[in-house]
């Protein structure tokens, strides 16, 4: 899971207060009033209506589709608690950032918060001030969290990025099956789950996992009709990336497969004068932070990001995704991909492809499914590396770095984690790859002995900043966040924490500093690796799975005798899917369609539907989606400019509204 600075919440904020109406409004009032919206994208009020009538619903909306108002929207109109399930902190963060500047009362829980803000929050449920409360998967195993629950009378559950409990999705956490708990405990609350991507076979999952009875179904079409989706074989990749960039204007995201390499394409796309900058899992939270805030804010257009980048941030104007390596899954190619056009208006995604990428897909599988005697291996060694006894280590948990392990072991790294994933997937093991811990600081003397101390003017201004902001540091270890304090004297956290560790050696303090520890816990006492066994739920039917899945990405980047678009819309359910008639394919089989001025009017309503009506297109966007049209499409917009149809300033167009 990302993670986000603590002291998140601000204790002397006021709460936003809300009060239902006399007479509940409709769901469209309720969106006026609140977003100011005249009306819902495609199947929105659909759901909405589902959830408020008390049915399960499962909702398949595309990135960007809007799938935050249809539970937004009912959680406003039923009287209790709604409960967003999500494994995203970053999304939490953002969603509930906006909901409060809207004046609706919501709230998060996720790990790394201190005490205080926990207990902060859980009392405001109690008093019901809160109408949202985002948690991730994690939070349902908290007898506290769940006992509390059962006091706020909740009247809506919400799964976020559903898929994730699917056995058969393509990013399976095994967290999310808590999920089912709920179920059990409120049998009559009825449950919306949410995804992006999903295929038949998922669906049916995600309605099994959550025990979903007479469900309402609703599904938008896969298709992103102003997404440009593209394949580009080259012996060149960078060269191509290159080109693309540059040929290809505003925001971009280029995705890679290695963190290493974030950063080497960033400083090659540097080099060429393009402003870029890299993202990966691997950074500090500040310098993600950052890194984000200057690609959303405009000051550097094209970020490099591994897979970790780009869920739940809500970015509309990118207008071009590159993937540099080829992805694993269909389903994760469509949600990044899907990135770019929030806004509706016309986008490019490319694909690059060179003779190494078939060969890559195949050693995929065998990384993620080693060989059953390879995860014994790995069983023993770990336990060898914990020094965890034959017939113990039940319920124990241990700081464990499996980086640290296959260097000792000589262990290949990538192979280990799938081996720890299906040991986790068996209940051998459970294992967290980042637990952050934020730092905790409590006061080794007395108030009295502390004002005595002879303090630097540094020392002086941290304690003194640590003391008025984080209460009962005398008697007990309190979690605090350097960042904060830093911010608060006026200096950097390096300063802050060198300053702490001084305090520290001079006995004044006891100090934690924050840490990323990864941990893993056994679900059972060790045993011989012999005895160890894996169903074929656990490893076959999963294995098999992963194939045809492997089998989807590579007919899709290499299979030119159809467009590949249909055929990734077949795979996602859509069998009526047409020719996207934009792609290679597509316009190999006529090197000059002719330009329908007709077709062209209706993409052009299309766009302006899909974004707000005082909105301007720019014309240069649209190039990529009439690439041997573009000058009789130019040609066309003036005869419409001319016909007071559209306006025009420069390369921007407006739709004239009509007032009679």
């Amino acid at each position: 899971m990302d993670s986000i600075p603590y002291g998140y919440y601000d204790f002397s904020e006021p709460e936003p207060q809300y009060t239902p109406e006399a007479a509940p409004p409709s769901p469209a009032e309720c969106l006026q009033k609140h977003w100011g919206y005249q009306a819902f994208r495609p199947l929105q009020e659909d759901i909405i209506n589902s959830v408020l009538a008390g049915h399960d619903t499962i909702g398949l909306l595309p990135t960007g589709g809007g799938k935050s108002i249809t539970f937004q929207v009912p959680a406003l109109m039923l009287p209790g608690l709604t409960v967003v399930i999500t494994p995203l902190v970053s999304l939490m963060k953002d969603q509930v950032d906006a909901l409060r500047k809207r004046r609706i009362p919501a709230r998060c829980l996720f790990m790394g918060m201190s005490r205080a803000e926990t207990e902060y929050v859980m009392e405001l449920c109690n008093q019901g001030k809160v109408k949202m409360i985002y948690v991730a998967p994690e939070r349902l195993s908290s007898k506290n969290f769940m006992a509390r629950l059962a006091m706020w009378s909740p009247s809506l559950f919400v799964v976020d990025e559903a898929h994730c409990i699917s056995q058969w999705g393509y990013d399976f956490r095994p967290s999310y099956l808590r999920i089912a708990k709920l179920r059990e405990q409120y049998p009559d609350v009825p449950f919306l789950a949410l995804t992006a991507s999903a295929t038949p076979t998922v669906v049916d999952d995600i309605a099994r996992c959550l025990q979903m009875r007479n469900e309402n179904r609703f599904a938008t079409s896969f298709s992103r009709n102003n997404i440009s989706f593209l394949i580009r074989r080259t012996d060149s990749k960078l060269n191509k990336l290159f080109q693309i960039v540059s040929s290809i204007k505003g925001s971009a995201i280029v995705y890679v497969r290695s963190r290493k390499r974030t950063k080497e394409i960033a400083e090659a796309l540097i080099g060429q004068g393009h402003a870029a900058t890299y993202y990966h899992a691997g950074l500090q939270a500040e310098e993600k932070n950052e890194r984000q805030d200057d690609w959303q804010n405009g000051k550097v257009r094209i970020i490099v990001a591994t897979t970790a980048f780009g869920m739940g941030i809500d970015k509309p104007d990118v207008r071009l995704v590159v993937h540099y390596d080829v992805p694993s899954t269909l389903e994760e190619y469509y949600q990044e991909a899907g990135r770019a056009g929030r806004d509706g208006q016309p986008s490019v995604a490319v694909m690059l492809s060179d003779n190494h990428d078939k060969s890559i897909l195949a050693k995929r599988l065998e990384t993620a499914f080693p060989s059953k005697d390879f995860i014994r291996k790995v069983y023993d060694e770990i336990c060898r590396f914990l020094c965890v006894p034959m017939g113990e280590g039940f319920g124990c948990v241990y700081e464990f770095d499996p980086q640290t392990m296959c260097v000792r072991y000589k262990l290949p790294p990538a192979k280990v984690l799938s081996a720890i994933g299906i040991l986790e997937r068996a209940e051998y093991i459970e294992f967290s790859p980042m637990a952050d811990r934020s730092a905790r600081i409590m006061m080794r003397c007395s108030r009295e002995e502390l004002y005595s101390e002879d303090f630097t003017p540094e020392e002086e201004q941290i304690m003194r900043a640590v003391l008025r902001t984080y209460a009962g540091v005398f008697s007990d270890y309190v979690f605090f966040d350097e960042v904060k304090i830093a911010h608060k004297c006026r200096f950097t956290p390096q300063q802050v924490y060198e300053t702490l560790v001084t305090l520290r050696r001079k006995h004044i303090i006891y100090y934690i500093p924050r840490s990323s520890t990864p941990w893993l816990c056994f679900t059972a006492n060790r045993c011989e690796s012999k005895l160890l066994t894996f169903s074929k739920e656990v490893y076959e039917n999963r294995r098999e799975q992963m194939k045809h899945r492997i089998d989807a990405i590579k007919d899709y980047v290499y299979n030119t005798d159809s467009c590949p678009v249909s055929r990734m819309l077949n795979y996602f359910g859509d069998m009526n899917a047409a020719d996207c008639g934009k792609c290679d394919v597509c316009r190999s089989k006529s090197t000059s369609p002719a330009f329908d001025e007709d077709v062209f009017e209706a993409d052009l309503d299309r766009f302006f539907n899909m974004i707000a009506p005082c909105s301007r297109l720019d014309l240069r966007s649209l190039e990529a989606y009439y690439p041997s049209n573009y000058a009789q499409m130019l040609a066309h917009v003036q005869s419409m400019v001319d016909k007071k149809l559209l306006t025009r300033e420069g390369m921007f167009i407006s739709k004239v509204v009509n007032q009679s």
